[in-house]
C-alpha cells in the first residue's frame, strides 16, 4: 500500500504480480478505497477483474482498449485497475496503448511472470514498476490472533502456511481442501492449460520432488535421475520446460549460488522454495517428515524477499552459506539453524560464517530464543526476526 502511495499519479505503471490467492485483489481493492476517501469520484475509477466471466467480452485487448478510452475523463487523472490482466489476449498492445494517455493512471495485477517479458517488458523498459505479492508473514499472520504462544502459532504457519482466507477456517481439513484449491487452480489453469503440459504426471512428480527438497541445492540432470528411478523416464529439456512454468506461475523461486570470494554468480547447484509452505503440507501430507531446518529457512527467505532484498546462496571454498543478502552498499551473509544448544552444531553453523574473510555483518537465524556475539557473529532469535524485534 505504501508502494503504491508513493508512485499514484506518477507516469509508471503498477505491476502487481504473485501467486494465485495471496493478496493482490484485496490490495488493490484497498487502494481504491483510499482514492475515494481521498476525493477521487468513482466514475473517474476503471475496475476490471478478468477472470469474472461478466468481463468476457474485454478479453479482447482492443475491446478493452475502446472501452478504457470511451468510459474515462480527459480533463481529469483517471485510475485503471485491471486485474489478472495475462487473461487478455495480447494486453501488452493495449497496455502500450493506454500509457500513451496522460490522464491515465494504470494498475495491473497477474499471477504469471510472463506477463513481465515479451512486448510489456520490450516496449515499457524502465515505465513499469513491479510490486511482488507473497501470502502472509508470520508477523501479519499472528496479528490477526494476537498475542499468545509465538512458538504455537510459528508451528501451525509453518504447517498450513499464510494465504490470507485460511484465517477463516479453522478446521484442519477445511485449510487442506483450500489449499488443494490453490494448487490445483495454479498447475492446471497457469501451466496446464496454458502451457499445454502434455504429461501431468511428470509435472506432478517434480512438484513433490521439489517440494520436499526444499533448501535442498538441485539441478534439473538430480531431478531426471531421480524421477528415472521411480520408473518416470523423461528429458532434461522437458524437466527444465516444466520447471520454468513453476517458476512462472510464482508457486516457486529459484535461488542462485554466488561464490563469496570472486563476488560473482555461479551457474550450477542453485535452491529452490516455496511461496507457501502450506503447499507442501498439502501435496506431501501433515504426517511426512517435515524437515523443520529446510522449513525455517524457507520462511526466512520469504521474510527477506519480503524486504526487497537480493537474495543468494553462498559459496566459500568447501563450506555453504545459506543466504547472502546484497543491499545497495555491502553483503549480509546468514545462517540458519533450527537450533544451536548443542556445542558440535553450533561449531557446525558457525564455521561457514567463521572462513569468510571480508568484515560485512554475519548472522546465526535459529529457533532457540537465545542471543548471542561469537566474535562478530550475531545470533539472533528466529521468531524475533519475523515479528520485527530483531533487525539484520
Amino acid at each position: 500500500m505504501n508502494k503504491l502511495n508513493s508512485y499514484k499519479d506518477k507516469k509508471i505503471i503498477k505491476v502487481l504480480t504473485g501467486i494465485r490467492r495471496s493478496g493482490k485483489s484485496t490490495i488493490l481493492n484497498e487502494f481504491k478505497k483510499e482514492l475515494i476517501d481521498s476525493g477521487v469520484l468513482e466514475k473517474n475509477i476503471i475496475s476490471i477483474n478478468f477472470e469474472d466471466n461478466d468481463n468476457k467480452e474485454l478479453l479482447d485487448y482492443q475491446k478493452l482498449h475502446d472501452y478504457i478510452i470511451k468510459n474515462t475523463d480527459k480533463k481529469c487523472m483517471n485510475y485503471i485497475f485491471l486485474d489478472e490482466i495475462q487473461n487478455v489476449n495480447e494486453f501488452q498492445k493495449c497496455i502500450d496503448s493506454l500509457f500513451l494517455r496522460e490522464y491515465l493512471d494504470i494498475y495491473i495485477t497477474g499471477s504469471n511472470s510472463y506477463m513481465l517479458s515479451g512486448e510489456l517488458a520490450t516496449h515499457l523498459t524502465g515505465r513499469y514498476i513491479q510490486i511482488h505479492v507473497l501470502p502472509l508473514s508470520f508477523k501479519e499472520y499472528i496479528s490477526y490472533y494476537g498475542e499468545g504462544d509465538e512458538l504455537k502459532k510459528y508451528n501451525e504457519y509453518s504447517m498450513y502456511g499464510g494465504f490470507p482466507y485460511l484465517i477463516n477456517l479453522e478446521n484442519p481439513n477445511e485449510k487442506l481442501e483450500y489449499l488443494d484449491s490453490i494448487y490445483s487452480t495454479v498447475i492446471i489453469k497457469d501451466i496446464i492449460n496454458r502451457k499445454k503440459v502434455k504429461d501431468v504426471m511428470i509435472l506432478e512428480s517434480i512438484c513433490r520432488f521439489l517440494f520436499d527438497n526444499i533448501g535442498s541445492n538441485v539441478s534439473t540432470k538430480k531431478i531426471s535421475d531421480t524421477l528415472a528411478s521411480n520408473g518416470r523416464k523423461n528429458s532434461v529439456h522437458t524437466i527444465e520446460e516444466y520447471l520454468s512454468s513453476l517458476l512462472e506461475s510464482y508457486i516457486l523461486y529459484k535461488v542462485n549460488r554466488f561464490d563469496i570470494k570472486g563476488k560473482q554468480l555461479l551457474k550450477t547447484q542453485e535452491k529452490y522454495y516455496l511461496s507457501d509452505l502450506g503447499l507442501r503440507t498439502y501435496l506431501l501430507g501433515r504426517n511426512y517428515n517435515r524437515d523443520l531446518g529446510h522449513i525455517l529457512e524457507n520462511i526466512i527467505f520469504l521474510e527477506l524477499k519480503r524486504k526487497g532484498y537480493r537474495i543468494y546462496i553462498g559459496k566459500n571454498d568447501s563450506n555453504e552459506v545459506d543466504f547472502v543478502v546484497e543491499t545497495n552498499e555491502e553483503y549480509i551473509y546468514i545462517q540458519v539453524a533450527l537450533s544451536v544448544r548443542e556445542e558440535q552444531t553450533l561449531r557446525r553453523e558457525l564455521k561457514p560464517l567463521e572462513t569468510i574473510p571480508d568484515h560485512y555483518k554475519k548472522y546465526l537465524i535459529t529457533l532457540d530464543y537465545d542471543t548471542n556475539n561469537y566474535n562478530g557473529i550475531k545470533q539472533i532469535s528466529a521468531i524475533d526476526f519475523l515479528l520485527g524485534r530483531a533487525q539484520i
